[in-house]
C-alpha cells in the first residue's frame, strides 16, 4: 500500500467527522447565506480545524464566491478544498536542512513517538544518501537509548550516546564533534520530554543551544516539535507551551492514522503560522513522509490523487 492510500486509510475517521458534515451543509442549503456560512463554520470548528483556521477559510471562501458570482452551495466545495491547501502550504524552503550541514532537534512530551519520529527521519535521510548521525540526548527516559539504538541498526545511522542520566548537553557535545570528524550531513537529536518542569527544560534547551553555538555555530538549525494527532486541541496547548521554550521551526504530526482529529493539522498551521513538516500514519520507516498540502487535503476530502506509486 502505497502512503497515499494508507494516509487516506488512515484519516478515515477524520474524513467522517470533518467531510460527512461538511457535504451535508452543501447538500442542506439551496443558497449561499448567513445561515450556510454558520453552519458550515461549525462544522469546520467542530472538526478541529480551530477558529483561527476556520475564520480565515471562510473569509477567503466568502471573497472567492463573491468574485465568481457563485449561488449554488454545492459549487463551493472545491473552492473550500483549494482554500484549505492554500492554507497549507509550505512553501519552497521548509525542507532547506536537506542541503546544508544541519542540526536537526526533536522536541516534544512523552509519548508522543519523538525517539521513534528521529528513527524514521534518518532512515528517510539514508535513503537520500546523507550522511546521519543520532544523538541519544534523552538520558532520563527508561530505554530511549536502548529504543535508538535499535533505530541505527535499522537505518544503518551512526548513534552517540551516553549513559542514562548523563548531561544532555554533553551527548550533544560529543555528537557535533563526532559530525565534525565524519562529515556527518545531518544530527539528528533526541531530548527529553518533559514539560511537567518547565522551568528545567528550559535551562537544558539553553544549555543545548548554548553548546551548539559555541561548538557548531555555522550548522543550519531546526526545531521539529513532534505533536499526537490524536490529542486534538492538546496539541496546541503542547505547541504554545514549548514555543516559548525554544524557537519551533517545523512540526511533526504523529499517529494521523485511525485519528477522528487529523484536522488539527490545519488548526496548527493556521494559529502558529508553524508549518506541518512531516506526518506519521504506522509503525514502519516508511509510514513517516515529507507533508504536502495536496496530498493530505485530497486524502482528507477523498479525491483521487492519482497515480499512488513512489508514495
Amino acid at each position: 500500500m502505497g502512503f497515499f492510500s494508507k494516509l487516506k486509510e488512515g484519516l478515515t475517521k477524520t474524513r467522517d467527522n470533518i467531510v460527512s458534515g461538511i457535504d451535508s451543509v452543501f447538500s442542506g442549503f439551496s443558497s449561499i447565506d448567513d445561515d450556510f456560512y454558520d453552519e458550515l463554520e461549525e462544522t469546520l470548528i467542530m472538526g478541529d480545524i480551530g477558529v483561527v483556521a476556520t475564520e480565515e477559510i471562510l473569509d477567503d471562501l466568502k471573497n472567492k464566491v463573491k468574485e465568481n458570482k457563485i449561488k449554488n452551495p454545492a459549487d463551493c466545495k472545491q473552492l473550500l478544498i483549494d482554500s484549505i491547501k492554500e492554507k497549507m502550504n509550505l512553501g519552497e524552503n521548509a525542507y532547506e536542512f536537506e542541503n546544508r550541514k544541519s542540526i536537526v532537534m526533536l522536541i516534544g512530551v512523552n509519548g508522543v513517538g519523538k525517539t521513534t519520529s528521529v528513527g524514521k527521519l534518518a532512515g528517510l535521510l539514508k535513503a537520500q544518501n546523507k550522511k546521519v548521525i543520532m544523538a541519544a540526548a534523552d538520558t532520563f527516559r527508561a530505554a530511549a537509548i536502548e529504543q535508538l539504538t535499535e533505530w541505527s541498526n535499522r537505518t544503518g545511522a551512526d548513534i552517540i550516546a551516553q549513559s542514562e542520566g548523563s548531561d544532555p548537553a554533553a551527548v550533544i557535545y560529543d555528537s557535533i564533534a563526532a559530525c565534525k570528524a565524519r562529515k556527518a550531513d545531518v544530527l539528528l537529536c533526541d531530548t527529553a520530554g518533559r514539560l511537567q518542569n518547565k522551568k528545567n527544560l528550559m535551562e537544558e534547551l539553553r544549555k543545548i543551544d548554548r553548546v551548539i553555538e559555541r561548538e557548531y555555530s555555522d550548522a543550519y538549525r531546526e526545531n521539529l516539535i513532534v505533536l499526537d494527532a490524536t490529542t486534538g486541541q492538546n496539541a496546541l496547548s503542547q505547541l504554545r507551551e514549548f514555543n516559548d521554550v525554544t524557537n519551533i521551526t517545523g512540526i511533526i504530526l504523529t499517529k494521523m492514522d485511525g485519528t477522528a482529529k487529523g484536522g488539527i493539522a490545519v488548526a496548527i498551521q493556521a494559529e502558529f503560522g508553524i508549518p506541518v513538516k512531516y506526518i506519521g500514519v504506522g509503525e514502519k520507516v516508511e509510514d513517516l513522509q515529507k507533508f504536502d498540502s495536496d496530498t493530505f487535503v485530497n486524502a482528507l476530502f477523498d479525491v483521487d490523487n492519482g497515480s499512488d506509486e513512489d508514495r
